[in-house]
């Protein structure tokens, strides 16, 4: 069931703001899309935030020794584990 909050429409400068209830958990900052429906009313949502990317340019410069891998140094040896032994948890 959703929950009901009243919001009041206030001038700031030269347009017009809304102030949302702190119990909605949004925080300064949080950017929303809103979008006027067909019938009358609108729809508040936030926009989702871009994925942040690891910029490691300024490191590898750094590390002269540290050279790709190749195909073949990619591949891992499988080691065997206890949890693959036929007996293994049958004491328990």
């Amino acid at each position: 069931m959703s929950e009901e909050y009243r919001a009041k429409v206030f001038k700031s400068g030269n347009s017009v703001a809304l102030r949302l209830p702190k119990a909605l958990g949004l925080k300064e900052g949080d950017e929303m899309m809103i979008v006027r429906e067909d019938k009358p009313g609108f729809k508040v949502e936030p926009v989702a935030a871009p994925k942040r990317k690891i910029d490691l340019t300024g490191i590898a410069g750094s590390m002269p020794w540290l050279k790709p891998l190749t195909p073949e140094e990619r591949e891992f040896d499988d080691p065997p584990r206890a949890w693959d032994h036929p007996d293994w948890g049958k004491d328990r």
